[in-house]
């Protein structure tokens, strides 16, 4: 008997434990990536060929080669501070570190990574990102970090009204900051009117923690805010808007740290960590189900209509209403919690930050 998918909204990590159990030993294969799942491997390899134009071979290459990529980007910047300027993987997903003078271009060089000289120093977009941010919000607009630009990004969507001061303001702050136009809505990729058991609102299961004995759910603070009672158990707190984290009490006896791919099988979450601007990741909802795509940008504001949320993740992997709260991840990697959508794009909660408040840790 086929499940009504919408009856697993709540429990999409939950019903993982169910298969786990029952699924043979893989072999590793001159094709696997090491921690992605057959289904997670097959939907990113798939994803990653037809966006980039590129051979399924080169796409598995690709993918293995981001997981050190992402590790240099983040040892290296760390260990430059504030003569790093951020970094990314390129289209070939070899690490590229921003900095701002040679002695620290020729560092950057010896650890293998690609060293890029950029004018702005991250505390110079910082600071054009507050000015932004300090100014009347307005609806439907995000300002998020581009590294590979060495620019602030102001989006506006045609959906924003009384933007003109705002972009007057970008455009005095030089070529520190770039407007961007798009359509559409920003908000948050909630669902009204399709019911999970008190609540009259669909979201998705973000990630199975524990903390002392008792299992807990992270998910999004706007669910967690609206419904105090899930099919699954209480809601525990809510921190939306400004960040957009929740926590829900799981009563139901089971907490795999898994999540479902939507056909019977899981992907194994075994770590949790940051996000990178050009890497590959998916996103399970109980809307869209598993979706791929890479991280465009970080630390970026989005002003939805029921308040700003800040330092997401940015991503074009698809999301739509009844994602909310759903996980965001790269192979076997824990990177953020769904918060909403604009026209093309997808922003995340960092899942770092929320098991970090308060004080869970993921289940194994």
């Amino acid at each position: 008997m086929r499940t009504n998918p919408l009856a697993r909204t709540a429990t999409t990590l939950v019903a993982a434990a169910a298969v786990i159990g029952f699924l043979a030993p893989s072999t590793a294969t001159a094709t696997t990536i090491e921690g992605y799942s057959p289904t997670v491997q097959r939907e990113a390899v798939t994803s990653l060929a037809s966006d980039a134009g590129i051979s399924e071979a080169a796409a598995v290459d690709f993918l293995r080669a981001q997981t050190a990529g992402v590790e240099t980007v983040q040892k290296v910047t760390a260990a430059l501070g504030s003569r790093a300027a951020d970094g990314y993987l390129d289209a070939s997903a070899k690490p590229v570190v921003n900095v701002l003078d040679q002695a620290a271009a020729d560092q950057v060089t010896a650890t293998g990574a690609q060293a890029r000289v950029v004018k702005h120093s991250t505390a110079a977009l910082s600071s054009a990102q507050n000015a932004l941010q300090a100014l009347p919000t307005v609806t439907h607009t995000s300002i998020g970090l581009d590294p590979k630009s060495n620019q602030v990004v102001l989006t506006v969507s045609d959906a924003a009204k009384g933007s003109e001061a705002l972009v007057k303001a970008a455009e005095a702050l030089g070529d520190r900051v770039r407007v961007e136009r798009t359509t559409g809505e920003m908000h948050t990729a909630i669902y009204n009117g399709e019911a999970i058991t008190g609540g009259g609102t669909r979201c998705s299961v973000g990630f199975n923690t524990n903390k002392g004995g008792q299992n807990y759910i992270l998910d999004a603070g706007h669910c967690t805010r609206a419904v105090s009672q899930w099919n699954v158990g209480p809601s525990q707190g809510a921190s939306f808007p400004t960040n957009d984290y929740g926590l829900i009490r799981n009563t139901s006896g089971s907490g795999p740290g898994a999540v479902t791919l939507w056909n019977g099988s899981t992907q194994k979450i075994a770590s949790a960590g940051t996000a990178t601007v050009g890497q590959r990741i998916s996103k399970s909802g109980s809307t869209t189900r598993l979706t791929s795509g890479s991280v465009q940008r970080l630390n970026v504001t989005v002003n939805y209509a029921e308040g700003s949320v800040h330092q997401l993740i940015q991503t074009n992997a698809l999301a739509n209403p009844g994602d909310s709260g759903g996980c965001l991840f790269s192979g076997s990697v824990g990177l953020g919690i769904t918060s909403g959508k604009g026209s093309g794009t997808s922003y995340f909660q960092p899942v770092g930050e929320a098991l970090s408040a308060y004080g869970v840790t993921l289940n194994p």
